[in-house]
């Protein structure tokens, strides 16, 4: 068949058309968090989200699902690492089963501010252990939100010392550090999902559990918790994954946007931090919650834990010397 000049230009440009189209639609990715609106993981991908796309021109774009709507934080890890999520932000302890040596950054009385917590997850020692999290679960941690130390709430009564905390039932995520620190102080936490973890305290399975303020808050646990403890054990830090067959399968620009997204993400949510976590505090007393010091510095906490879980968990993180280096890092 013979085409004429005039019919083969407009079937050359439609077949064009067809090659190129492609490259020039907008890709939309899925993002899991675990917390409900409002709280610092929310914060971390809402800002990721809009970075990401004013630095991909609008071409690229970020869904959120939070409240744990595409599955458990241990769930988005194994999902992430097939591939079949793209990002997914989630509690450090919650990777620790995955990738053990970012169990550091949950070994108790550690990081005692949230400059040192920025310090860690910034420095050499972040870096190491993206690695190490890129290599042993195959996903990659991009940004960091900040959360603030992990406070003890219970339905019960005021805790201020170790005696006081015995015969309350506590929540604790299914991490075994974490679980060993309650184990130092004297009773057996009951490791629950966090999906679970709402409902549990409201039918009270468990009498209490430990988060940020900010995630209190967030979750509305001022609903079914009267009583704060402000103890300082861990400083809650939520990695910003990208699972790692996604991020090597998109061109370099939009590798680049990934990155600076995250980083610029992270510093918000350190700022975000500085800038609320007071005025939540203020918010939960005046909704009822009572907020307790503990007694004498917390000091019986603080050597329970150090003594008893540091030593436990060596082998896990990598070996004492990379508390040692933590430690040095931190200027101690």
């Amino acid at each position: 068949m013979k085409f004429s000049k005039n019919v083969l230009m407009p079937l050359v440009t439609a077949a064009s058309l067809l090659v190129t189209a492609p490259a020039a639609l907008a890709e939309t990715f899925k993002m899991a968090v675990g917390d409900a609106a409002g709280g610092t993981q929310w914060e971390l991908g809402t800002t990721f989200a809009k970075l990401f796309q004013q630095k991909t021109g609008g071409k690229h774009k970020v869904d959120l699902f939070p409240n744990g709507q595409l599955g458990s934080e241990e769930d988005t890890i194994n999902n992430a690492a097939m591939g079949t999520l793209d990002f997914s932000i989630l509690a450090v302890n919650n990777i620790t089963p995955f990738s053990p040596t970012v169990g550091l950054l949950t070994m108790p009385y550690l990081i005692q501010s949230a400059d040192e917590a920025k310090k860690l997850t910034q420095g050499e020692v972040g870096k190491e252990l993206t690695d190490n999290t890129v290599r042993d679960a195959g996903v990659r941690i991009v940004g960091w939100a900040y959360s603030g130390f992990r406070v003890l709430t219970n339905s019960k009564r005021p805790v201020k010392t170790l005696e006081d905390l015995k015969g309350l039932v506590i929540r604790v995520p299914k991490n075994e550090i974490m679980i060993s620190s309650y184990q130092a102080w004297g009773i057996n936490p009951t490791p629950m999902s966090w999906s679970e973890t709402f409902t549990g305290l409201q039918q009270r399975v468990v009498d209490g559990q430990d988060n940020p303020y900010i995630t209190v808050s967030a979750m509305k646990f001022y609903e079914v918790q009267k009583y704060i403890t402000n103890i300082r054990y861990i400083f809650s830090l939520e990695p910003l994954v990208v699972s790692e067959s996604v991020f090597k399968s998109q061109k370099p620009e939009v590798q680049k946007a990934i990155l600076e997204a995250g980083q610029e993400a992270t510093e918000h949510s350190f700022k975000y931090l500085l800038e609320t976590e007071e005025k939540i505090k203020k918010d939960l007393a005046a909704r009822g919650m009572q907020i307790t010091e503990p007694a004498d510095g917390e000091k019986e906490w603080i050597a329970k834990a150090t003594t008893t879980v540091w030593p436990k968990y060596y082998k896990s993180i990598g070996g004492k010397e990379k508390l040692d280096r933590a430690q040095k890092v931190l200027g101690r």
